[in-house]
């Protein structure tokens, strides 16, 4: 029975993210991509056109109101999210021993946020960085203090 453990990477910011494990050399490769849906949307293509307005009793005249919230940081919320749940279930598929995730500060509170009380417990480390669009050759630089090393494979 092996004792090596299993690592998953989740890499991420609010439109895309990756899921990255280590080969039998613990040489990473990327699995999977997971595409947010309002990715490359505008903001004006995420909610209605016109603002609301507001009236002033003393006045005839109506000021359009800002919305509270940019509709492209609650899609990227609500992306994180989504991060969170598919690695949730994975989790409770028993695929990894050791999560780390990486990702900007917002993004990676918002996954951290939800994950379940099994997947946080498997939480290996977290990073705040943007590595979505760093090549697998050259992730191990930065993931290095929470991953083992890679391995030469055996000559025969």
């Amino acid at each position: 029975m092996s004792t090596q453990k299993r690592f998953l990477v989740a890499i991420a910011d609010g439109e895309h993210a990756r899921i990255v494990r280590g080969d039998a050399h613990n040489v990473l490769h990327t699995e999977r991509w997971i595409e947010s849906t309002a990715a490359h949307k505008q903001s004006s293509d995420l909610r209605s056109d016109h603002p609301g307005a507001s009236f002033h009793s003393d006045a005839t005249v109506h000021h359009g109101i800002a919305p509270r919230h940019d509709p492209q940081e609650l899609e990227a919320e609500k992306f994180a999210k989504h991060v969170a749940h598919e690695l949730n279930v994975m989790e409770g598929e028993a695929a990894f021993d050791v999560l780390i995730v990486a990702a900007p500060a917002h993004t990676l509170n918002v996954i951290r946020r939800e994950l379940n009380t099994e997947t946080h417990a498997k939480l290996g480390g977290t990073l705040n960085k943007d590595l979505t669009k760093t090549p697998d050759s050259a992730l191990w630089s930065h993931l290095q203090d929470f991953l083992p090393p890679p391995t030469p494979p055996r000559q025969l």
